[in-house]
Order: C-alpha cells, then sequence, then structure tokens
C-alpha cells in the first residue's frame, strides 16, 4: 500500500512538475516567434529599401548607357557626313578638274566640217602638218553603210551610206597656239565643190551673231557649198553651218551663214523668201524670233474685236431673235364640273 501511495504521489508530482515547466517555458517561445516576425518586417523594409536602390542605379546606369549609345551615334554620324562631304569634295574636284582638262584640250583641238566622205587620215595630216605637231584626228558625223557598224568600224573601213555626201573631223595639236595657227585654213576648197569650215573646238569660242544670218527652210539634202554659192553675193562668207541629223546626216531644214562684215548681213536679209534649190528660204538675223504671217480680215480667221461682237451678240439671244414668237394658251381659271348621267342610261347601262 505504501508503495501503491508513493507512486501516486510521485505521479502527481511529475504532473505538476510538467504543468509548471509548460507554464514557464511557453512565454520564452511566444516573445522568440514575435522577435521573429519582427526581424522580418525589418528585413522587408530593408530589402525594399535595396532593391529601391539597385533599380535606381540601373536606370542610372541606363541612362549613362543611352547617353553614352547617342553620343558614339553623333559621332559616328559626324564621321559619315566628314566621309560623304570629303567624297563629295573629292568627286567636285575630279569633275572641276575633268573639265578643266577637257577645256585645255578643246582649246588645242581644231574642228573641221564639211569634208567629202573619201577624205583621209593621211589629206588631213598634210593640210595641217605645216602649223605644228598633230597628236591626233578622228572622224564623226559618219554614216555606216549597216546599222549593225558602230561609227568607228564604218570610219576604220571605210564603209559609209552611199547617200552620206559631208563628214566632220576633230584634228589634235599639241600647243594651242598651233591651234590658232589652223584656223587660216578655214574657207578653203579641199575638193571640188567642198569648202571646209575650221573652227576651235573649245565651247568658250565665241560666235557673232552681229555679222551671222538664220536660214530657215533649208532642203534636207543641201550641202553647204549651194548656201555659200546663193550668198556669196552678199559678200564674204566666212562659214556655212548647217545642223544636221547625227544618224542620218541629213539636214534639219535651218542653217546658218557667218559673213566677214556686218553690211553683208543688210544685203542677206533681203534675199528672204528667195528660192534656194526650188524652196523659199527664210533669212532673218539672229536672236531674233520668227513670227508667222498674220492672215488678212478677209479670210476665214476673223479679228478680236469681231469675235467678241459675235459673242456679245450669241449672248443677247432675245433681242437678235427673229420671227414670230407663239403665244401661249391662257388656262381657264373656272372649276371643272363633272358630267350628270340621266337616271334612265344609268338603269340600261345597269
Amino acid at each position: 500500500k505504501e508503495n501503491k501511495k508513493r507512486k501516486r504521489t510521485e505521479e502527481v508530482e511529475k504532473v505538476s512538475e510538467d504543468q509548471c515547466s509548460s507554464v514557464v517555458r511557453e512565454p520564452p517561445v511566444k516573445t522568440k516567434k514575435a522577435r521573429k516576425k519582427e526581424l522580418s518586417k525589418a528585413e522587408k523594409k530593408l530589402a525594399n529599401r535595396e532593391s529601391a536602390l539597385e533599380r535606381a542605379d540601373e536606370e542610372e546606369e541606363q541612362k549613362l548607357f543611352q547617353s553614352k549609345a547617342k553620343q558614339k551615334k553623333g559621332a559616328s554620324h559626324a564621321i559619315t557626313k566628314s566621309v560623304v562631304n570629303s567624297d563629295t569634295g573629292t568627286a567636285v574636284k575630279q569633275q572641276q578638274k575633268k573639265k578643266v582638262a577637257d577645256e585645255t584640250v578643246n582649246r588645242r583641238t581644231v574642228f573641221v566640217g564639211n569634208l567629202p566622205v573619201n577624205c583621209t587620215v593621211q589629206a588631213l595630216k598634210s593640210l595641217f602638218k605645216g602649223y605644228g605637231q598633230i597628236k591626233s584626228i578622228r572622224f564623226r558625223s559618219l554614216v555606216p553603210a549597216e546599222d549593225t557598224l558602230s561609227k568607228k568600224l564604218a570610219a576604220i573601213k571605210h564603209k559609209v551610206h552611199p547617200n552620206a555626201k559631208f563628214v566632220n573631223a576633230y584634228v589634235v595639236f599639241k600647243e594651242e597656239c598651233d591651234a590658232i595657227k589652223a584656223l587660216n585654213e578655214n574657207g578653203t576648197e579641199i575638193a571640188s565643190g567642198f569648202h571646209i569650215r575650221v573652227d576651235i573646238a573649245s565651247k568658250t569660242s565665241s560666235h557673232d551673231n552681229k555679222r551671222s544670218v538664220f536660214l530657215g527652210n533649208l532642203s534636207y539634202d543641201i550641202g553647204d557649198d549651194a548656201v555659200r554659192e546663193h550668198f556669196s553675193v552678199c559678200g564674204g562668207v566666212v562659214a556655212v553651218r548647217i545642223v544636221r541629223d547625227r544618224k542620218t546626216g541629213l539636214g534639219k531644214g535651218f542653217g546658218y551663214v557667218l559673213f566677214e562684215n556686218t553690211d553683208a548681213v543688210h544685203l542677206a536679209l533681203k534675199l528672204n523668201d528667195s528660192l534656194l534649190m526650188g524652196r523659199k528660204i527664210r533669212v532673218k538675223r539672229c536672236g531674233e524670233k520668227w513670227k508667222a504671217p498674220q492672215k488678212s480680215p478677209d479670210g476665214s480667221r476673223a479679228p478680236k474685236d469681231r469675235v467678241d461682237t459675235t459673242l456679245k451678240n450669241k449672248r443677247r439671244s432675245d433681242d437678235s431673235f427673229v420671227g414670230e414668237k407663239a403665244v401661249p394658251l391662257k388656262k381657264s381659271t373656272k372649276p371643272k364640273r363633272l358630267k350628270t348621267i340621266p337616271r334612265n342610261k344609268a338603269g340600261k347601262n345597269e
């Protein structure tokens, strides 16, 4: 029995100890949990602050990177612009150099026109070699015998169209003074019926309009010598130029005559409407515009005053009306009465 009592007392004591221990241990556990919760909130705040700072740093870095990229783009664009400008500048300089070079070559080049088709390089060399050293001679305005042949091959093989009668050439001298001396051959008869025209090929060579005359309504197959003979009565003819088609070699119907003095121009203007190869040619000063001859009032075209009056008369159709006008019928204002049908007839109809 005593042992049982002791066991019971021991059990009771253990239970009480357990309860006391549980009561004592619970508060520190709760404080720990609260501390953990408080620490987590602070950590969250710190984490938020750190993330915000990191974001701000990233944004600043992005802005710096973008600004650097823009600066690089601007620098590259400026470099490309400078390169393009330098390229264009070099291209312009090259073009200017080419123009200057071409101009210097043209000053040393002599144009020889109205040459016969059978003219050769040797014949031209023998004609111009006395004025200085010749660098090159090339023929132009050739009409090939076949469409497949080029002008260069036609000149080399002498295969020219049978209807072609005239050829032009360019003679390039070594010195400019030699080309100026070669102008003395202008107007010389190189063959029967072929008086050559010699001029400097440079564009700066001035053409005196005061000593020139424009010709119109010329025949397409006319030659320079025919024009020269027609206007030789007026005075000394320096040069005759007929504008021709490059492909066919035929004339375009107009040309120019250059005289030695201005007095010959006054005499040449009197040859207006004169016959040359069966056509009435038109002669006028260079620079003047051609005015079409006005038709007489008796012709089909009426003057402006008459046209205006006719238009005004057309607008006034009521005044210009001739004849009797129809009188419109007057409408009766009385109301229409309905027809009455007698009863007997109405019954019959039924």
